[in-house]
């Protein structure tokens, strides 16, 4: 698939995409020692739970052992610091994150500074985005990095493409404008205060929606036949999730669109696992 090209409604879904990526981590892992995640928690947030539980059933699926140490809603920043630095010493331990939301008064900026570099599969420490930023090895982000392995699986052309990236944090945003641009995208990043978004996002062959506002990207906002990746995931009043596009607005429009959910989802858990199983190798010691 060209960018922008495909018949208009195409939608770009996840699933395969992770499964893809799931088989070749298996293989990488059964080819070496068994690689260990450990995911540090301290939240009493369901949701949270769930989504740790479903890193720990993917991880079990393609031979990876993940290692969820629940420190209770109550941990104190000294605690969970203590914890990421542990476990960074630990050379049994490959991969290693600390899962959000954090209890009252610990920040998760400063404790991802706590991750070791060459454990850090899903790119939180300050000093792992300096170095995708340099074009040093590092991991970055898993959301950001599933958000090309999508594109890559489609086919989308990004050489020379015009690439909106609407949001700026930096798990998403940032990262992934690194990305875009170590593949010769010419990006441009909106964000909140970003006058008449519609007159830049308009402009795009590949627009990314990353904000977390629930159906900020209309018709308007997209050109006939853009690429369009949507990696907003907003609960709705029914419990179900909702994308920070209006998906029945674009969908007729844009050449090709993630669906939320289904979408970009699915393949940041196998990106997860993928960067596990890389940091038990070689790659992890390149990035120290």
């Amino acid at each position: 698939m060209g960018t922008g090209a495909g018949s208009a409604g195409t939608e770009l879904r996840g699933r395969e995409v992770a499964a893809a990526i799931r088989a070749e981590t298996a293989e990488r892992v059964a080819a070496g020692p068994r690689p260990v995640l450990a995911v540090v928690v301290a939240t009493a947030d369901e949701a949270t739970l769930w989504y740790v539980r479903s890193i720990a059933k993917a991880a079990a699926g393609v031979g990876i052992a993940c290692d969820v140490v629940d420190l209770g809603p109550g941990a104190r920043p000294e605690e969970i610091r203590a914890t990421l630095e542990r476990l960074g010493g630990d050379p049994g331990v490959h991969g290693l994150m600390l899962q959000t939301p954090l209890p009252e008064g610990a920040s998760a900026q400063e404790l991802a500074a706590a991750v070791d570099p060459a454990k850090d599969v899903d790119g939180a420490n300050p000093l792992s985005l300096g170095r995708l930023t340099a074009g040093l090895p590092a991991f970055a982000p898993a959301t950001a990095a599933a958000v090309m392995a999508l594109l890559d699986h489609h086919g989308v052309e990004l050489r020379g493409a015009r690439a909106v990236v609407v949001g700026r944090s930096t798990v998403v945003g940032k990262p992934l404008a690194h990305l875009l641009l170590d593949r010769h995208c010419t990006v441009t990043v909106c964000h909140s205060r970003t006058r008449d978004l519609a007159s830049v996002t308009s402009t795009a062959e590949v627009l990314v929606a990353a904000v977390g506002r629930a159906g900020l990207i209309g018709a308007e906002h997209v050109a006939p036949g853009a690429i369009v990746i949507d990696v907003g995931t907003n609960p709705t009043p029914d419990g179900g999730l909702t994308g920070d596009v209006d998906f029945d607005a674009v969908i007729g429009r844009a050449g090709a669109l993630t669906p939320v959910p289904g979408g970009v989802g699915p393949v940041t858990t196998a990106i997860l696992l993928r960067h596990t199983a890389m940091a038990a190798g070689p790659e992890g010691r390149d990035v120290r």
